[in-house]
């Protein structure tokens, strides 16, 4: 290494996950660099009673990749992901979130297609891990599955999200609050949408993989009903949530209702397919109402 070698800051946001975040610093403690580049930890906790402070310590006092604990007492994602840019140093920047864990050539791979397409940064797939067999209709109605793309696709603001992705840290530069904390949702699409209509270019990278674990309280009906309201609830305070939106749930509540019977015929991966729309839709309806079934910033499971 020469002091003309990138730098990659790896941040991490959390919040009451320390096993998860132990499993993640594992993965990231072994990362392949191939010499092309060094790196680095920021790890952020949410959580005011500190609680991944322990899981860092342990970490930092068995690996040689730098490691940094910072504390963030204001509750939001938004906030998290500021303070962790805040303290990033080097020339690149990786999100990626405490549930997940990447493949070890990872960085390699997000770091080689960003200097590959002469980009500004690159996102990769997250797809579901079972530590456990989980049912066969979860498997079979793809409730864990996320929407993939060819490598090098250059991508637009709806797709940008935090989970997987390498930037590049000249982004933030002169921006205290890069992620809008006015966003209880969203505000990684926020900073995405910005970015572009300035001029950078993103694009994605299907071989850079992290996997998102899937505990077996996620596997559950009540579970993925919740999850479906709650993303139903804050669609709103998206960005570019307009009237049409809105038209649309108003027609899809009832047209899903009356298709329930059917669905229930066909199986219960298809039953819980329409009941999840159901509910999404019934979820910004009722944020409409100033009905707001949103309890937790976080879900810790």
């Amino acid at each position: 290494m020469t002091a003309e070698t990138p730098h990659i800051c790896v941040c991490i946001c959390t919040y009451k996950r320390a096993a998860l975040l132990r499993r993640l610093l594992r993965e990231l403690g072994e990362q392949e660099t191939g010499g092309g580049f060094s790196y680095s930890i920021v790890v952020v906790d949410n959580d005011t009673q500190q609680s991944a402070q322990p899981v860092v310590a342990e970490f930092a006092s068995g690996s040689k990749v730098p490691i940094q604990y910072c504390l963030e007492p204001r509750q939001g994602i938004a906030l998290a992901r500021n303070k962790a840019i805040a303290n990033a140093k080097g020339d690149l920047v990786a999100f990626i979130d405490d549930d997940e864990f990447p493949i070890r050539n990872w960085l390699a791979i997000l770091f080689k297609t960003l200097h590959q397409y002469g980009v500004d940064g690159v996102l990769g797939p997250v797809k579901p891990h079972y530590d456990e067999q989980p049912p066969r209709w979860v498997i079979k109605g793809n409730f864990h599955d996320r929407e993939t793309y060819p490598s090098g696709m250059v991508i637009d603001w709806r797709k940008g999200r935090t989970g997987n992705v390498l930037l590049r840290a000249s982004l933030f530069d002169g921006s205290a609050t890069p992620f809008d904390p006015a966003f209880r949702t969203g505000e990684d699409q926020v900073f995405f949408q910005k970015m572009i209509e300035k001029g950078h270019v993103f694009v994605w990278c299907d071989e850079a993989v992290a996997y998102e674990v899937v505990p077996p309280v996620r596997w559950t009906r009540a579970f993925l009903l919740r999850r479906a309201l709650l993303r139903g609830a804050v669609e709103p305070l998206t960005p570019n949530f307009g009237f049409r939106d809105v038209v649309k749930s108003v027609i899809a509540v009832p047209g899903y209702t009356v298709i329930l019977p059917l669905a229930l015929i066909l199986g219960p991966d298809k039953l819980m397919n329409i009941l999840i729309r159901l509910f999404h839709h019934s979820g910004k309806l009722l944020a409409l109402l100033g009905i707001n079934p949103i309890r937790e910033q976080y879900v810790v499971e």
